[in-house]
């Protein structure tokens, strides 16, 4: 018999983290969610998800995860708040070491997701909150009728430049190709919108500001290497996102940019410890996604502690 506290640990509030905590739960497993910030995840900061099952019109970010939490409740699921250290592997038992306290379990879940990733222009950490923002819903708001840029030309990048032209006076979407990424609905709308212009085969090479925040970026033209200056009172940055799994990286097989190293059934290299969501190697990365990857390794953890307890 193990001296496991509980059977299962999340690591992670959002989509994939409150899967794998309701259907743990509800398998009558010992379950606990650790999450470090809000319970939630990044959708507590999407207005709205418009692909999302049964919800014609969309729903928002913040109703939806709240229902997600109702329903783990329902089955009795323990949370918690804490910044998890790091996690040793005992074989039989796993420690993790939150905020300096150890909590022993069978089997653990990390469901910790991405951040988004920076742009590396010089400036751009002091202007954090002075007209530099990763997050179009949360902020943007705070650009009412002034020219602004989006940084990017994947989906979300589309998708940001796209809802924030209901704020700002103009949107530059600024792209160091010359064709976006992003699907072509998305495409076709960002294209479609007088209130949209984009810079192609561009870069931000460098930032201005004044007392206020931002007043304006410099542009280099990725082909030429002329540069050119854009007023602008906001920017709003969308290369990509960075997995969060810096404490995990030196237990488990990671990818050299940071992603754990799981397949379909979301086990990683260490038995007993699961990948769910944005954090692990994955073709798309989205709500749908995230909450399958969270059934599938509450049903994998499951079925491992039942040959481990036999």
């Amino acid at each position: 018999m193990s001296n496991a506290e509980y059977d299962v640990i999340i690591i992670g509030g959002g989509p994939a983290g409150m899967t794998a905590g309701l259907y743990a739960s509800r398998a009558k497993l010992k379950t606990v969610l650790i999450e470090k910030g809000i319970m939630g995840g990044q959708m507590m900061t999407t207005s709205t998800i418009e692909n999302w099952p049964g919800f014609p019109g969309g729903i928002g970010g913040p109703e939806l995860m709240m229902r997600f939490q109702e329903h783990c409740v329902e089955y009795g699921l323990e949370t918690d708040y804490g910044t998890v250290e790091k996690i040793i592997d005992n074989g039989a038992t796993k420690t993790v070491v939150i905020d300096g306290k150890e909590m022993i379990c069978k089997t653990v879940i990390v469901a910790t997701g991405a951040v988004p990733s920076k742009l590396g222009a010089e400036g751009e950490a002091a202007l954090v909150g002075k007209g530099v923002s990763y997050c179009a819903t949360c902020d943007g708001a705070f650009f009412r009728e002034v020219p602004i840029a989006v940084i990017g030309g994947g989906d979300t990048a589309v998708e940001e430049a796209i809802f924030l032209t209901r704020f700002a006076s103009k949107v530059t979407l600024v792209h160091r190709r010359d064709q976006l990424r992003a699907t072509q609905i998305l495409q076709d709308r960002a294209l479609a919108n007088d209130k949209i212009e984009v810079a192609w085969n561009s870069v931000v090479d460098g930032l201005e500001s004044d007392n206020t925040g931002l007043t304006g970026a410099i542009l280099k033209d990725t082909k030429t290497g002329e540069t050119r200056k854009i007023e602008l009172q906001g920017m709003f940055v969308a290369v990509g996102v960075t997995p969060t799994t810096e404490f995990i990286r030196d237990l488990v097989d990671v990818t050299d940019d940071g992603y754990i190293k799981a397949g379909e059934d979301t086990k990683t290299s260490v038995p007993g410890i699961f990948s769910a969501g944005d954090n692990r190697t994955t073709v798309l990365r989205q709500v749908s996604t995230a909450v399958g990857d969270g059934a599938v390794a509450a049903i994998m953890a499951e079925r491992y502690i039942t040959e481990l307890d036999d």
